[in-house]
């Protein structure tokens, strides 16, 4: 868990986003890419102990704590302005992916080169684990796309 404080705050539609694509778990699983995961998508540290369920509050806390980390992410790799519904995608993007997918993706040079109408497809990219493609995936990444064209369109307006 990070305590420390992001320069800009996901707004509810990426939480929800992220929230409802990692789902809730009181007890620790094993997540695809293979790490020890709690509540809303939580990596448990070798520091950390969960030995009784978590009530979806206390899942809610721990998701809003990891937050700062990708959106702190997400304010140093990009660097144009950006609308608060296209921060939620990336958000959710860098959340599930990690801050090296996002450092090293099309997704944020198309961006960065100031192109945010073709960034919408690179999203539809990164749907696979391994060499498998996931239809959760498939699904989160047609989520966070939809989420990134909406907040183009907001700009627009």
């Amino acid at each position: 868990m990070s305590s420390k404080a992001s320069p800009r705050a996901t707004g509810e539609a990426g939480v929800a986003l992220i929230r409802g694509f990692e789902g809730f778990s009181p007890t620790p699983y094993v997540c695809p890419a293979g790490f020890p995961t709690v509540g809303y998508g939580h990596v448990v540290q070798e520091d950390e102990r969960f030995e009784t369920p978590l009530s979806p509050e206390e899942g809610e806390a721990l998701l809003r704590a990891d937050l700062p980390r990708y959106e702190g992410a997400v304010c140093r790799l990009i660097e144009v302005p950006l609308d608060d519904l296209c921060f939620d995608a990336l958000v959710s993007f860098t959340f599930n992916l990690g801050e090296g997918a996002l450092a090293a993706s099309t997704l944020r040079r198309v961006i960065n080169a100031g192109h945010l109408a073709d960034a919408g497809p690179q999203f539809d990219r990164w749907v696979f684990a391994g060499a498998r493609k996931l239809p959760g995936l498939v699904r989160r990444r047609a989520a966070e796309r939809a989420l990134w064209e909406r907040g183009l369109e907001a700009d627009r307006s």
